[in-house]
């Protein structure tokens, strides 16, 4: 299968390296192109102006989501003409008492080309296999749910 990978870049600004005074601040290279700042989540120190680490797998989750959705309404011959998702990854405390981020809710909104309509039934088996065949959710396993809307 493939490997796929990303190079992250961090250097430290303050002159000494103490507990809970330096910056988590790095950047992230995707494709050797592509850069994005990242940082802690706001509630641990970071700059809300950057992403975090829980906002990219909330992203990594909906993007992949999204594209198993998509392959299965073509080979089903639903002309989808837009996707949009909110997700919401939540922080918490696993069972073994780790902060961790405990769930990842997504809210799909799909829209057909006109005169195409589905049932709500028909959407939602649609996103459940689109979840069961996703590779990231397979990967988190029990920690998604997908409320379609």
């Amino acid at each position: 299968m493939s490997d796929l990978s990303i190079q992250l870049h961090w250097h430290r600004a303050e002159a000494e390296f103490k507990p809970n005074a330096y910056s988590a601040e790095h950047t992230v290279q995707y494709n050797s192109n592509f850069d994005v700042m990242v940082d802690a989540a706001p509630d641990w120190g970071g700059d809300p102006a950057n992403t975090n680490p829980e906002q990219a797998l909330a992203s990594a989750l909906s993007s992949c989501h999204m594209m198993t959705f998509l392959a299965l309404c073509a080979k089903a011959g639903w002309p989808v003409a837009s996707y949009h998702d909110h997700a919401v990854a939540h922080l918490g405390k696993n069972p073994k008492g780790q902060m961790s981020v405990t769930k990842i809710d997504l809210h799909p909104v799909v829209r057909f080309d006109t005169g195409f309509s589905v049932s709500d039934d028909q959407m939602a088996e649609m996103q459940d296999r689109a979840h069961r065949y996703c590779f990231i959710a397979n990967t988190l396993a029990d920690s998604v749910e997908v409320n379609v809307l």
